[in-house]
């Protein structure tokens, strides 16, 4: 801001500014140009950090098991399904390795679904410290996600530890590191899709009570718990299964885990599509309603 002094004052007289500039102010919570939103949120990355790891350390803080139960849900998800559908209804058919196929799938179908729940309630959630602070909004939603990504490593830990010792053991080999890869494309899924429902469950909040019906849907279209052969007689309904890209992820990893062998690089090409499309269409529609998060209905 630019003030122009009048040349002649008496000593002791008070200046009165006679002409202001304007041209360099903005208008408070107005939404930059896209770019400059982007390099805001880089600008923001040490908050992001320290917000997700805090949540991390405090998630479960009130628990007598702490964070123990990061990695008990998805086990005992898993137990669950694998004594429903393995023992009871013997889905499994003939696989050699079911309970392993079964543990990759509960373990990073949760993650998926931990990461876009909260992030579609991320601006409902949070939406007193959307009103008292100038900050990029998409920042809590990438908070959300480095959360969930910094709480799967102990759960990856404890799944590959899990597919050692239970029977039919699998050898460990170079190819796991490929879950590291898959891990991140998935993050960066997961983080369009929650950027794409945080705005619209901002406006429709009804939207955040039927997502849980749709992301269950999702998990039973995505291979988590049946293998894909069972939709055999149902070429239509297979073809979908095939271009989804939790099964992707799914299949990427058991065929590097449980298969000792290198996936395709069809199933690459489809997630990594679906990843940077979604984030990429995400962080444009986030931003289009930056103005219009955090205001009182």
């Amino acid at each position: 801001m630019n003030i122009e002094r009048p040349k002649n004052t008496t000593a002791g007289a008070t200046t009165v500014p006679t002409s202001v500039d304007l041209r360099g102010l903005t208008r408070v919570g107005a939404k930059p140009v896209f770019l400059d939103y982007l390099v805001a949120l880089w600008d923001y990355r040490h908050f992001i950090y320290f917000n997700a790891r805090a949540s991390v350390q405090t998630s479960n803080s009130r628990d007598r098991l702490g964070n123990v139960w990061l990695i008990l849900n998805p086990v005992l998800n898993g137990i669950t399904f694998y004594l429903i559908f393995g023992v009871l209804l013997h889905v499994s058919r003939g696989m050699e390795n079911f309970l392993g196929f079964l543990l990759i799938g509960v373990f990073l179908f949760q993650m998926s679904s931990r990461s876009i729940s909260a992030g579609a309630r991320a601006i409902r959630t949070n939406l007193k410290v959307i009103q008292a602070f100038n900050f990029p909004r998409a920042a809590l939603l990438f908070a959300v996600n480095l959360r969930e990504l910094l709480a799967s490593v102990p759960v990856v830990i404890s799944l590959l530890l899990l597919i050692l010792l239970f029977p039919p053991t699998e050898p460990v080999s170079l190819l796991w590191l490929l879950v590291l890869p898959a891990l991140l494309l998935q993050t960066l899924f997961n983080l369009g899709v929650g950027l794409i429902l945080a705005r619209v469950v901002a406006r429709v909040s009804d939207v955040g009570n039927i997502l849980s019906f749709a992301i269950r849907f999702w998990m039973y279209g995505s291979c988590v718990i049946f293998p894909i052969t069972l939709f055999g007689a149902f070429p239509l309904l297979k073809g979908l299964i095939e271009i989804n890209p939790l099964y992707q992820l799914l299949t990427i990893v058991r065929t590097a885990v449980l298969d000792n062998q290198f996936p395709q690089w069809q199933s690459w090409a489809v997630l990594t599509a679906w990843a940077l499309g979604v984030l990429a269409v995400g962080l444009v529609y986030f931003w289009q309603g930056e103005e219009s998060y955090g205001r009182d209905e």
